[in-house]
């Protein structure tokens, strides 16, 4: 797969760059392209078809990115439309920068235990304090903290991965 990787990246790069017109998206669509023909089962096909195969696999991608991008859209529009009926309410970009924040949370709790990430969920997200988390979850105090701890470590070492 690395001798793989390293002759065709480059050229499914190049050629993402030019379909999509940003250097930074081609990069994450290629680095998805090879994330998804690494962890399918059918990594083994491209000895025979490699670019083909990886086109193909690209071109997929693409197009699940267009459809995401529709959806996000009309979406967005539909919470515009419901934010004219209440003036309260945040605006569809207050809306977007929040969905955002929450995928990148998600991305950043992603490899750890589920008991560390409802404590931290429930007490930096919901608010809760540390007792009222520990009787939720049914276990001490002392273990929310380290559960805290344990969280914020992974997202400091996520964080600081290239």
């Amino acid at each position: 797969m690395h001798d793989i990787y390293s002759e065709h990246h480059g050229w499914v790069y190049g050629w993402l760059r030019k379909k999509l017109g940003c250097a930074h998206n081609a990069a994450d669509v290629a680095q998805d392209t090879f994330l998804r023909i690494l962890s399918s089962r059918d990594a083994l096909l491209l000895a025979s078809n490699s670019r083909g195969y990886i086109a193909t696999t690209a071109r997929n991608l693409l197009i699940d990115r267009a459809r995401r991008q529709r959806l996000e859209k009309a979406y967005l529009q539909e919470l515009a439309l419901l934010a004219l009926d209440h003036p309260g309410a945040p605006g569809a970009e207050r809306i977007w920068e929040t969905l955002d924040a929450l995928e990148q949370i998600c991305r950043m709790l992603d490899g750890l235990g589920e008991k560390p990430r409802q404590a931290f969920l429930l007490h930096y997200l919901e608010g809760q304090p540390q007792a009222q988390v520990a009787a939720q979850l049914g276990i001490s105090v002392r273990m929310v903290q380290k559960h805290l701890v344990q969280v914020l470590l992974h997202c400091q070492t996520v964080r600081e991965q290239p």
